[in-house]
């Protein structure tokens, strides 16, 4: 069969920050060593998307349009959804090829599969989960797939959703065939966020009460080896250039031991790569630190989350104001930009615990001025995913009850305190300007 594989609109505008799809990819060179023919699009690329959408149907003629939809909304606080351009999409790929089956697919899709399904009756299968050992199997017998894991589909007008099965082992990964999507299209389209990803782990073990990772990528962190993954970064440099990456993984320094085997290997091959990654504060040392920034890391991003203990607790975090003390001040110790990200107005907020964030903002940047590699404090509200314990607290606080739609962007964000993230951005921004313009109060 031939196949056409859609990047949809993920991302609110043009100006937004982009990054390479490796997803599809992924599952273009899964469905290419299956025997089909791929073509793929990136609509978050072209001036015009639907244009751009609608010439690419033309031209090739697909006998299946598989549509990824990886944000239902650009998150940040923001009320703006991608929902909409998703629906948009997947009506004109059935008026353009009505004869075309779709299916529906990718992050987003995955946490409201039922319901974008029965949205949307152009999409004649949908796959929760992880795709490279279903999506191949359904084409293979497209009108009786079977009990494929995590296939939806429709039968007797209702929407019928198999239980996903988290069973890809790396055993089975293929370096995705980036000439499927040339990397230099992406070369230099961003100002902060590396645009190509790395992925070297599946699965999350944490509880966050707000996350939905361990939902779609279970609890059990599937590693790759760390030897292939650097020959997949040298693979990249040799072939294409490419020097700036992300790693993908949800942490990227758990499970201990498998992100420094990666780094020795990176020194070893004397490769001249930067890298990031989100990262665990309660299991760092000088040492690791030291040998990050010496195999590249460019940004240590921390998620803790909670400003003061309380928070952390109700967060479900399971650490301590007092590890995120200490990774401030490990990694202040290096020429590394730093970035925290917090959540404002979590449930219990009330004036101690706001004080106690000014505190910890104050200790932050005491800690980081003197190298002024504190990059950002980023502050969100909580946005309420389905399943989440957050989302039965909003319901027990009456913050949400049984008419809200979760599909489109809810935040937690009690009345009381709903403007505490504004106060909190301009206290943090005063002493991040006057950090790095060297002004002293």
């Amino acid at each position: 069969m031939k196949i056409l594989l859609v990047q949809t609109p993920s991302v609110e505008s043009k100006t937004s920050e982009r990054v390479y799809p490796i997803g599809i990819v992924t599952l273009g060179t899964h469905l290419i060593r299956a025997g089909h023919q791929v073509v793929l699009l990136d609509m978050n690329l072209e001036a015009d998307a639907y244009g751009a959408l609608k010439d690419k149907l033309l031209t090739e003629q697909p006998d299946a349009v598989g549509l990824s939809l990886r944000n239902i909304d650009p998150l940040a606080n923001k009320t703006s959804s991608l929902i909409p351009p998703f629906a948009i999409t997947t009506r004109l790929v059935h008026v353009v090829l009505p004869n075309a089956s779709i299916v529906a697919g990718g992050t987003g899709f995955s946490l409201f599969p039922r319901r974008i399904m029965e949205e949307l009756p152009e999409i004649r299968y949908g796959i929760k989960g992880e795709a490279e050992y279903s999506f191949p199997k359904l084409l293979k017998d497209f009108e009786q797939p079977g009990e494929l894991a995590g296939l939806c589909y429709r039968k007797n007008g209702q929407v019928m959703i198999n239980p996903a099965v988290l069973d890809f082992t790396f055993e089975d990964y293929l370096v995705p065939d980036r000439d499927l999507l040339p990397p230099d299209l992406y070369r230099d389209i961003n100002d902060y966020v590396p645009a190509f990803g790395l992925e070297t782990k599946r699965g999350c073990p944490l509880n966050c009460a707000y996350c939905v990772y361990p939902g779609l990528q279970g609890k059990i962190m599937r590693c790759r080896k760390p030897a292939e993954v650097v020959d997949e970064m040298e693979m990249l440099q040799a072939r294409y250039g490419l020097r700036d990456f992300h790693f993908n993984d949800p942490v990227v320094n758990l499970p201990v031991g498998h992100l420094e085997e990666i780094c020795e290997e990176i020194l070893r091959r004397k490769l001249q790569v930067t890298w990031t990654g989100f990262f665990r504060e309660n299991v760092l040392d000088l040492e690791k630190v030291k040998l990050y920034e010496k195999s590249g890391c460019s940004c240590f991003s921390f998620s803790p989350d909670g400003f003061c203990q309380a928070s952390l607790e109700v967060l479900r975090k399971n650490l301590k104001v007092s590890d995120i003390i200490k990774a401030a001040e490990l990694t202040a110790q290096t020429g590394v930009i730093v970035i925290y990200h917090f959540m404002t107005n979590v449930p219990g907020e009330n004036t101690g615990t706001i004080e106690q964030a000014k505190s910890l903002i104050d200790q932050l940047y005491e800690i980081h001025t003197p190298k002024r590699n504190l990059g950002a404090i980023v502050l969100n509200n909580i946005r309420i995913m389905p399943g989440t314990p957050i989302e039965a607290i909003a319901r027990s606080d009456g913050e949400i009850d049984a008419d809200t739609d979760l599909l489109y962007p809810v935040y937690y964000n009690p009345k009381k305190h709903e403007t505490l993230r504004y106060a909190l951005e301009t206290y943090h921004m005063t002493k991040n300007v006057f950090m790095w313009q060297k002004v002293e109060v």
